[in-house]
């Protein structure tokens, strides 16, 4: 399996300057869209009722990345480092927004949800750069004990300045954009989050057509791993609500926000060679392009199932 692994760190993805300036405008475009369903109000309500929003919060920001940590320590004689680092990746991004219609379906706390969404997003510039680096050295220094490997040395200060400039700016301006114009906002918030997935998904098409025979060789482990991962992580949102006693239809929603992370960031930084320099990462992460794409696929589908499991049992407090 890890032999079959390592063909997938050879794939790099090379888009030009050109095509770079179009990805960071995809980007800037996605992060706009979604900072559009951020309401300032929702910051004000989350002081209200705090316990389940911070323990939300904290099952996304510490809770997920940890037990990622674990996970990949444990399967370490099985997949590769790039694998590794792909779910720490994937751990590192905020909830996505998908997981407040899913989160509806499951018929749980769809408040705590938007409210679990619009702060670990809006904390992403600064988040998904700390918990990537702290996780990802961690991991790298704990396996090279047990692995002739040199220790991956993870850039943050350029990763925290890139990642700052094309999250954090399209964020602010998008959540100005809606206090300043509310009518507006209304009108082009759904169109714009459609036409953001539409261009993500060409995108993806598009960078990985080349090495799709290399996926669909790897689809069984890349499948498993993820499945395992993300298994984890809506266990992680499940377990942890009711270890703090929290209502069930709490549970249900923090079970969905953590199970459903915004991986389309991820992919979008990795294509970044400022935020992954090839020197860095020696041109050699497909295994983490594959993992994280992989990601947005499937928690739509088990998303959608563990709704489906939930609404067949109804909330009892």
């Amino acid at each position: 399996m890890k032999e079959q692994l390592e063909a997938l760190n050879g794939i790099s993805i090379n888009f030009g300057e050109g095509g770079m300036f179009i990805v960071n405008v995809i980007l800037a475009f996605v992060m706009f869209g979604v900072a559009l369903g951020i309401k300032t109000q929702t910051f004000k309500d989350v002081f209200l009722k705090p316990k389940s929003v911070i323990v939300g919060v904290l099952l996304q920001w510490v809770g997920l990345p940890a037990v990622t940590f674990l996970v990949a320590l444990a399967l370490s004689q099985w997949i590769t480092p790039m694998i590794a680092l792909g779910m720490i990746l994937v751990a590192s991004c905020p909830g996505g927004n998908i997981s407040n219609f899913i989160s509806s379906l499951s018929r749980g706390n769809i408040e705590l949800s938007v409210s679990m969404t619009a702060l670990t997003t809006a904390a992403a510039p600064f988040i998904t750069p700390l918990n990537f680096f702290f996780w990802g050295s961690l991991y790298s220094q704990v396996i090279s004990l047990h692995n002739d490997i040199p220790v991956l040395v993870i850039p943050f200060l350029p990763m925290l300045e890139q990642i700052l400039l094309l999250l954090g700016v399209p964020i602010v301006l998008g959540l100005l954009f809606a206090r300043r114009f509310p009518n507006a906002t209304k009108k082009i918030t759904k169109p714009a989050q459609v036409l953001s997935i539409l261009l993500f998904i060409g995108m993806v098409v598009v960078s990985f057509s080349q090495n799709f025979q290399l996926f669909l060789d790897n689809i069984f482990y890349v499948f498993f791993i993820v499945l395992l991962h993300n298994a984890c992580a809506l266990g992680t949102g499940f377990f942890g609500g009711k270890l703090m006693r929290l209502p069930q239809r709490d549970c249900r929603s923090l079970t969905i926000e953590i199970g459903i992370q915004n991986s389309g960031l991820g992919l979008i930084l990795l294509f970044n060679p400022a935020i992954f320099p090839p020197e860095v990462w020696h041109g050699h992460y497909g295994g983490m392009l594959f993992i994280t794409a992989w990601w947005g696929i499937w928690h739509i589908i088990s998303g959608l199932t563990v709704a489906y499991l939930f609404r067949r049992k109804p909330i009892v407090e």
